[in-house]
This record gives structure tokens, sequence and C-alpha cells, in this order.
């Protein structure tokens, strides 16, 4: 099964395409979708909505996952955040992709066994449960694994 975990932002949206075969999991690949803070808004939603688009047809996943807005203090950056999720569950959706969302607690919970895990140590978990010779870069891309290691732990658990 391959999955396509994202962590939207408003300067970077993460994503990682993950497979599990048999007992390992593969990072297939992963990055993060570089957004121009200078550009318009809507410039950058139509950004993150190609790029999700341009992942799903490169790599072909199986099911999509997302993290879930976060509570901010600021309604303006939410309400912004919730817009960079829309879009991507929208490319997701336009490609047939059954979809899920998590959130930034469970992910943690299920990658690192700790609901209030730092950055860091969810970086180093994704490191050593993908064996991949250094963590991954951007941190949104770290992010966007863990959502997909997050995802493919409750598909597991539910067979």
């Amino acid at each position: 099964m391959r999955i396509l975990g994202v962590d939207p932002g408003l300067t970077t949206t993460g994503f990682g395409i993950l497979e599990k075969q048999g007992n390992e999991y593969l990072a297939i690949d992963f990055g993060g979708i570089k957004l121009n803070p200078q550009e318009k808004f809507p410039i950058r939603l139509k950004k993150i909505y190609a790029e999700i688009c341009n992942v799903i047809d490169r790599f072909q996943p199986d099911e999509f996952a997302i993290e879930e807005v976060f509570y901010a203090d600021n309604v303006k950056v939410a309400l912004k955040m919730g817009h960079a999720r829309g879009v991507a569950i929208l490319a997701a959706v336009n490609h047939r992709l059954p979809t899920f969302e998590y959130s930034a607690k469970e992910i943690k919970q299920s990658v690192v066994g700790n609901g209030g895990a730092s950055k860091e140590q969810v970086q180093r978990m994704v490191q050593q449960l993908l064996n991949l010779p250094s963590r991954p870069e951007p941190h949104d891309a770290a992010d966007a694994l863990a959502v997909a290691l997050c995802h493919l732990h409750r598909v597991e658990s539910r067979r």
C-alpha cells in the first residue's frame, strides 16, 4: 500500500510518499512545496493544489492522509491553514483517493509513542523507522512522512 502524507503549511507544505513492503516501511519520496510569502494568497493555494496533483500523478498513491488544523491563537492564520488543507484535500479527492485526517497529537502518539513529542523527536523517529541516513528535511517533509506512518499504523491495526 502506498500513502501520500501531507503536512499543510503557509510557507512550506510537506509531502511524503510512503510504502509498506512486507514488514518494512519505505520512503519513496518526500520534500517541501516552497511557497513565496510575497505572492498573493490565492496564487500560493493554486501552487499547493498543482504540486500535490503532480505528486499524485507521479507516484500513484493508494490513499491520502493529512494533518488536521491545529488550534491557533491567530484566527487569520488558522483560516489560511484551513484553506491550504482544503486545496490539498481537493487534489486528493479529484484523484479519487480515499482521504484520512489525523490530529497532531494522534500522529505524534502513533509515531513516537508520546502525543506531546517535539518536532525533533518526530524527525528522529521518522528517520529511524524509515532507515534514512539523516533526518528528513525540511521538517515539514518529516511531518508529512509521520502523517503517512500514522495512517499505515491505523490501517494495520484495523486488520
